[in-house]
């Protein structure tokens, strides 16, 4: 039985005015509602975890004479349907085992407040993590950190994809290496770190180079999500690649990375809205001509590396358990030493784009 309680941090308040405000001060959250009735108030006081929706309708009324039945139902099934009510009676995931309701059970906390889809309870996202597979392509300054951030978090199944060394060099800012790794192949010593930080997940991976689009899509077959952290070959681009491919695969992606304090992060999937390519040419006409486009460089410390894996691993989270709802086709960011000027970049698919404009047509590969 549905036994609707208000939320945790969604407790409401009302104004002198009558105006019921739920969901807290977090921007993005909150709700205001005009309750001339005082419906809307006594509703919520009632949902503690201990009546059902009828019951709650029923006590409205006897609190308020002035509100009909069908009104006071209407008013606690706007409510549920609001997602700052949760189902004091749903059951835990039965995927999930103690060890892992207590390994995640912070996380659990985060998307059971930040989720308003009605219903879901927080474990929901947590049981979609740990039934996916995501590829990290790239273990440098962002891949490293948006790999840690993944095991983290309880991706299922967590490939890794690398060509390089640790070098002296790497150890100003990539998280899973130590002086000890000096000379062995990153992906070995990222595979072995993230073994060990969370052996409730499988972490796999392969050392190698992406030399062309043939070799991109042999490594996103069968992911969930794609999150892009490499930045060569950088001729056509493996961002274009990375574009293309997916598309044909059928697999959502990610790219981030960083220009000295400029941070940024996207994200792309199929059929809905702008592809890279689209985002890139929108970019050109915007600019002033002649104006040089560096979306990547060699400045970096830790906390920038930090901030760029941790908003890449953020966005795949997102694409996998739809909480944050995801923002695709869209290049988002900040300026570390310019706190005021954020990124926010999107661009309509252009009509004649092979990829996803309203002529694409685009051979799928299988999953």
């Amino acid at each position: 039985m549905l036994l609707p309680r208000v939320k945790r941090k969604h407790e409401p308040h009302r104004f002198d005015d009558g105006t019921v405000r739920i969901g807290g001060e977090i921007y993005g959250l909150a709700t205001e509602i005009s309750d001339p009735t005082g419906g809307a108030w006594a509703a919520l006081t009632l949902m503690d975890g201990t009546r059902s929706p009828a019951d709650v309708a029923e006590a409205v009324c006897r609190r308020l004479p002035g509100v009909s039945a069908l009104q006071a139902s209407r008013i606690v099934a706007a409510l549920i349907a609001s997602g700052h009510v949760e189902d004091a009676s749903a059951p835990i995931p039965g995927e999930l085992s103690e060890r892992e309701r207590e390994r995640y059970n912070r996380s659990q906390a985060f998307f059971h407040q930040v989720d308003l889809a009605p219903g879901r309870q927080g474990w929901d996202a947590q049981v979609r993590l740990r039934a996916a597979r995501v590829v990290v392509l790239g273990l440098g300054g962002t891949g490293s950190h948006a790999a840690w951030a993944l095991a983290a978090s309880g991706v299922g199944r967590l490939h890794c994809v690398d060509a390089d060394v640790v070098e002296l060099s790497n150890l100003n800012r990539q998280v899973l290496y130590t002086e000890d790794d000096l000379g062995r192949a990153k992906v070995d010593a990222a595979v072995g770190r993230l073994r060990r930080l969370n052996s409730d997940i499988e972490v796999t991976g392969e050392r190698r180079a992406i030399g062309s689009e043939a070799d991109l899509l042999s490594v996103v077959t069968g992911a969930d999500v794609l999150a892009l952290c490499a930045d060569e070959p950088r001729e056509p681009g493996i961002r274009i690649w990375a574009n293309r491919i997916c598309a044909r695969a059928g697999v959502p992606w990610v790219g981030g990375g960083y220009n000295g304090p400029l941070v940024t992060v996207g994200a792309f999937a199929p059929g809905r809205g702008a592809c890279y390519e689209c985002l890139a040419a929108g970019e050109a006409r915007r600019r002033r001509p002649g104006l040089p486009v560096d979306l990547g460089g060699p400045g970096v410390v830790a906390a920038s590396a930090g901030v760029s894996g941790h908003l890449v691993a953020h966005s795949v989270i997102s694409l996998l358990t739809g909480v944050p709802e995801p923002t695709t086709g869209t290049v988002i960011g900040l300026n570390l030493i310019a706190p005021d000027q954020h990124v926010w970049v999107r661009h309509p698919p252009r009509p004649e784009c092979p990829v996803c404009g309203s002529d694409a047509e685009i051979d799928r590969v299988t999953k």
